[in-house]
């Protein structure tokens, strides 16, 4: 009888830049659970958001497909109902599919405030669930207290107490142990057929409002305490606001390391590839800008950490991306990686090798901070060019020779 194929956990944040963890050498964060799994762990260190955007992240993650040929086009774009996506592909090669949390990819109502109880309430319909057997979420809100949940198990949305990190995890884990438990031990070796699990965990922080209340016994943080990139300017408003942001951002950032902690612990690593990562980054400050969108390290480079039955603990150098989840996904559950798509098995990537990684902001969504025009690029390991739509050059910075990015070689 062929070996069942691992059960697959994928972990996914919002606004988790890459550099912001203990492990990547940050010390501004308290990233004690992320640090000890990273140490048994691949740390992809040149890991990036094709599109460091949500929804089009999102999209990309789900269907394989970078944007706009998955569908999403407009920050407003639903993923469209008949789009095939990983749950479907993982369905078919028998794998029984959950997803926990943030979704942000329903039809929207584009009058209603982005942060509120307007998006984290929106009824999403079992035909706009990607194809999962089980569901159990919210479409948005950036409610990071006291989220809206609703789904499979809860018919209509329903709040509950504390912090969401913590609970979207703690309710994910309590599901995967169910789902263990209730797995019968056969008495015949040869009879051990089991229906192998992708659960995708999908959470909203450390996206802002910052000023959010986290739970009471994450301490907060002193501005002023905090180390700054020297590609922050200093002595102004950027200087302050960066500060202030960072604050509540790694305070958002302690309270997720833990709750994913314990969601970790509640996994059987022996039988389970997981996968952590973020939609994107965030700028802080860097470069005189905020948010996401830019095509700069701060927004576009995303933490990525992997464990695989029978893997061993190493750091790879080889520019990986998102894209390279859901083939990966594939390629464990041993079906064929599409010829269109343009990601490839993680677990095949060189240590200290390049790729060139495609990047692209589709469309500039109407945000205040956000980046204001879209772009596409290219990323390598050492080079990053980026154009206007029109295919005039925007940003080519040598990071070889200037790591930091602080000149744009075409001007």
């Amino acid at each position: 009888m062929s070996a069942v194929p691992p059960d697959i956990l994928w972990i996914v944040t919002t606004q988790w830049r890459g550099q912001a963890c203990g492990f990547a050498g940050d010390p501004n964060a308290r990233t004690p659970h992320l640090d000890s799994f990273a140490r048994d762990a691949v740390v992809f260190e040149q890991a990036f958001s094709n599109h460091p955007f949500g929804p089009f992240a999102r999209a990309l993650l789900l269907t394989g497909l970078p944007c706009p040929e998955n569908g999403v086009t407009d920050y407003w774009d639903p993923l469209p109902r008949h789009a095939p996506t990983l749950a479907h592909r993982l369905a078919a090669a028998g794998y029984a599919t959950a997803f926990f949390g943030k979704w942000h990819l329903a039809p929207r109502d584009r009058t209603a405030p982005i942060v509120g109880e307007a998006h984290a309430r929106q009824f999403v319909s079992p035909e706009d669930r990607g194809g999962f057997g089980f569901w159990e979420g919210f479409e948005g809100g950036f409610l990071l207290n006291e989220p809206w949940l609703h789904g499979t198990r809860l018919p209509a949305p329903v709040q509950f107490p504390g912090y969401q990190s913590d609970f979207v995890c703690d309710r994910a884990a309590a599901w995967l142990q169910q789902v263990r438990a209730s797995t019968p031990a056969p008495s015949d070796p040869q009879s051990a057929i089991r229906s192998p699990q992708f659960t995708v965990v999908s959470l909203e922080a450390p996206h802002p409002p910052y000023a959010a209340a986290t739970p009471p016994d994450i301490a907060p943080r002193d501005p002023a305490s905090l180390q700054l990139a020297p590609n922050v300017p200093r002595g102004g408003k950027i200087e302050a606001t960066a500060r202030r942001e960072l604050a509540g951002y790694h305070r958002h950032i302690e309270a997720t390391d833990r709750a994913i902690g314990r969601l970790l612990a509640a996994v059987d690593l022996a039988t389970t590839a997981v996968f952590l990562t973020s939609a994107h980054g965030d700028m802080h400050g860097a470069h005189g800008l905020f948010r996401k969108g830019w095509p700069h390290e701060e927004s576009i480079r995303v933490p990525l950490l992997a464990r695989w039955p029978g893997g061993a603990a190493q750091r790879i150098q080889t520019p990986v991306s998102l894209a390279d989840l859901p083939a990966t996904a594939l390629a464990l559950a041993g079906t064929p990686i599409p010829a269109d798509w343009p990601g490839a098995d993680l677990r095949t990537v060189p240590a200290d090798g390049d790729r060139v990684i495609t990047l692209s902001l589709p469309s500039a969504p109407p945000f205040e901070k956000q980046c204001p025009h879209p772009w596409h690029g290219v990323r390598s390991r050492h080079e990053l060019r980026t154009f206007h739509p029109d295919g005039r050059p925007w940003l080519h910075f040598d990071l070889s020779a200037d790591p930091d990015q602080r000149r744009n070689l075409v001007g």
